[in-house]
């Protein structure tokens, strides 16, 4: 275990040692199955258990009764942009989005192939630097339902509080912050995430659904494109990515053994806390992307003075085992994600790097 590195990658993104620890004792014997869970029949006793366990630890780490039913799909978030309104925009509405980062954005071309859309807000022109005030946001009169992303990986930016429209269902792309913090799920008609940032490994498309959605949900589409079919069928009408469905199951166990979201939060606001601090308290040698007050708690972006300093900063931060940190070229600099699973050990050495580079440096 000393050859493992601090991987700060936007994703597919580090997981629990304890979790990876606990896959690799079952891995050839589930349970004593005689077999591993990557081989055993989706049909089997043995997976739907797992398959039902999961849910129901998805549930109550969310505060979820059984108005609500936890899917196990795949194709991807980028999949739930097409689903999404195939499902529930109507010929006669309009589909409201939030446009507050690249994945937004293709959330609602995407959805702009199928009907109407309406852009509701967006802070595109800032470079999507923040996150919009309550009154920017502006619904179109016959809204099937407004969409947002939660957490914005390119753009290190995050809504620490939700909207609310009323009777409008909200939909919620939380690919790279589910599960990081308490919130109401409640208000939420639907929540999807790939879950490769945080949550598992890639391969399976986790969606929290009302069951009120369900029912109303377009019945000439094809079949795999239903939740109706999903539900039904306990996301077994198909074979599921059913090795990434038990590793979902191990994180949520693992969350609910830290003390639940809120035992998670309180980690991740002190996580963050020692890298904005070294950004804050660098004299500027430093800049963080994101104003302050949109800051995301899972992916922090920020510049060098200039790009050769970034390069040096990446190189010699990979020698040291500190991975995955250079930004994405919408923001260009470095990105560091921090997600549940990274530790408080990451984060401290990633600071102290940063320090330590400074005063070579600057």
């Amino acid at each position: 275990m000393t050859e493992r590195i601090f991987n700060f990658s936007a994703g597919p993104a580090t997981l629990p040692l304890a979790v990876l620890e606990e896959a690799q004792q079952e891995f050839l014997n589930y349970k004593g199955s005689g077999m591993s869970v990557i081989e055993m029949s989706h049909r089997s006793k043995e997976y739907e258990a797992i398959n039902a366990g999961t849910e129901s630890l998805i549930k109550e780490l969310l505060g979820l009764d059984d108005d609500y039913r936890v899917l196990f799909l795949q194709g991807g978030a980028s999949t739930q942009f097409a689903m999404i309104p195939m499902n529930f925009l109507g010929q006669d509405q309009k589909a409201d989005y939030i446009l507050t980062g690249s994945w937004a954005e293709k959330a609602q071309k995407e959805a702009a192939k199928l009907g109407q859309t309406h852009i509701a807000a967006t802070t595109k022109e800032g470079n999507y630097v923040r996150i919009p005030q309550p009154e920017e946001i502006h619904r179109s009169e016959n809204s099937a339902y407004i969409h947002i992303t939660s957490n914005n990986t390119i753009f290190g930016t995050q809504w620490h509080s939700f909207p609310e429209f009323g009777n409008i269902p909200l939909i919620a792309d939380m690919s790279s912050d589910i599960l990081s913090k308490p919130f109401d799920a409640s208000k939420f008609a639907l929540i999807y995430a790939g879950a490769q940032k945080n949550l598992g490994p890639s391969g399976v498309t986790v969606v929290i659904i009302r069951q009120d959605m369900i029912e109303q949900g377009n019945k000439n589409i094809p079949t795999m494109l239903r939740y109706e079919t999903h539900s039904k069928n306990n996301s077994l009408y198909n074979t599921p990515p059913s090795f990434s469905v038990y590793m979902v199951g191990l994180v949520a166990k693992w969350i609910k053994n830290q003390g639940g979201l809120a035992a998670i939060a309180k980690h991740n606001e002190e996580k963050a806390a020692l890298i904005y601090d070294a950004i804050d308290n660098s004299g500027g040698f430093y800049t963080g992307h994101a104003e302050k007050d949109s800051r995301s708690l899972m992916n922090i972006t920020f510049r060098l003075p200039n790009e050769e300093l970034e390069k040096e900063f990446n190189s010699e931060a990979t020698r040291r085992g500190l991975n995955g940190l250079k930004g994405h070229r919408s923001v260009g600099g470095m990105r560091a994600s921090i997600y549940n699973a990274m530790p408080r050990e990451g984060c401290q050495a990633l600071a102290d790097f940063m320090r330590e580079f400074q005063n070579q440096k600057g």
